[in-house]
Order: structure tokens, then sequence, then C-alpha cells
């Protein structure tokens, strides 16, 4: 409704509907960016454009640069470029054997091939290594490896994610997505219901980045019961 309102307000100011419906679009991606953040970045590819371009640039001029070449590859894997990103990262495995978040971005490297094998194996080094490393969030990626082939594992994996992170709202609508495909119609509500609970416990400076999932969760939540 009050979307209805703001559009008839900026027709009356515009004078032109096309022109009100672009400002009115603008403010809410405006918006969403500073509140919610469901909407993706436009600045942020480009970017990463403009990074990937100049490591290029940096790996090509110095072939010892393992740091420029790690990042290098990261930036690829972002961009869903895992083929190029594998040229990069495959052969800094014995210069970077003790780095968490180097075999952590390898492993979500591979997954994005499907070889999930070699995939969690890079994840496990990971967290061997350091089984907070970024934050827990190769537990996620080793779920959404068996999201679809083994939800009870992918469950598993969530629930270590939750232990790290247990003020997540992302982990526990996750947790609800890997219900919904077992079937489990009220461990799904009720990990919704948590998630929920959780976003209206944390701190002002948290919620920011937890807004979208609770978004989530409320939306599923409404359509679950």
């Amino acid at each position: 409704m009050i979307k209805f309102i703001a559009f008839g307000f900026l027709w009356w100011l515009f004078g032109n509907p096309f022109l009100a419906l672009i400002v009115l679009l603008v403010l809410l991606y405006a918006l969403d960016r500073r509140f919610v953040g469901v909407t993706p970045s436009i600045v942020k590819p480009y970017r990463r454009l403009r990074m990937i371009g100049r490591l290029r640039q940096q790996a090509a001029m110095n072939p010892n640069d393992i740091p420029a070449k790690h990042e290098l590859g990261r930036l690829l894997v972002e961009r869903k470029r895992y083929k190029e990103a594998k040229e990069w990262l495959m052969p800094l495995q014995d210069a970077l054997e003790q780095s968490a978040e180097y075999w952590d971005d390898l492993g979500s490297c591979l997954a994005g091939l499907s070889e999930t094998a070699a995939a969690e194996a890079a994840i496990n080094n990971a967290l061997a290594i350091n089984p907070r490393v970024k934050y827990g969030a190769p537990y996620l990626r080793l779920a959404s490896l068996y999201a679809k082939s083994d939800p009870a594992r992918a469950i598993g994996y969530l629930q270590s994610f939750r232990h790290i992170q247990s003020s997540s709202c992302e982990a526990y609508y996750r947790l609800a997505g890997m219900y919904r495909e077992l079937g489990r119609k009220e461990d799904e509500k009720e990990a919704l219901a948590e998630c929920r609970s959780i976003y209206r416990m944390l701190p002002r400076y948290k919620k920011r980045s937890e807004r979208k999932w609770a978004l989530m969760a409320w939306l599923r939540f409404r359509a679950v019961k």
C-alpha cells in the first residue's frame, strides 16, 4: 500500500509515470542496500573486475607473488569463473599448505566445478588447520555440497556452523531449508521461529548483517504455517 501511495506522489510530483517508477525503484534499492541487503550491490562487481585486472598484471610482473595469485583466484571464484580460478589456485598448494583460508577458497572453487570429493577434502583441510576459519563459513559450503544428495549429512554441517555462530540467523534459515528437503515440517518451523527470535535479541550493530536472513525466515514461516 505504501508503495502505491509513494508511486502516486512521485507521479504527481514529476508528472510522468515512467519517471516516477524509475525514481521509486531507485529509492527502494537504496533503502534495501542501507537497511536490508537483499538486492545485490551494483558497485561491487565493478570493483572486483578492476581488482582482478590489477592482480593479473601484478602476477605477470612477479610470478613469485603468492598472495596476489591467491587473491586473484579467490576473486575469480566470487565471479564463478571456477575453471580459471582453479588454474591459479592449484599450483599454490605447497606454498600455502598451512593456510586455512587458501584451502577453503580452493574447496569453493572445486565445489563450483562439481568436484565434490576434492572440494570436501580441501575444505576439511581448512577446518583441520583452523575450525573457526572465516567464522565457520566452510561448514556452510559443506552443507551446500550435500544439500540435495544427502540432506541429513548437510544438517550435520549446519549444526556445526550453528555451534560456532550461535547468533547467526543464516544458520537457522539454512537449517530450516534442509529440514524442508527432508519433509520435517515441524522442525523447519521451529528453526525459522528460532531465526526470528535470535534476530530480535541481536544488538543493533549486528542486525544489519542478519536482517536479510531474518526477513527471509519471516516470509518462509508465513508460507509454512
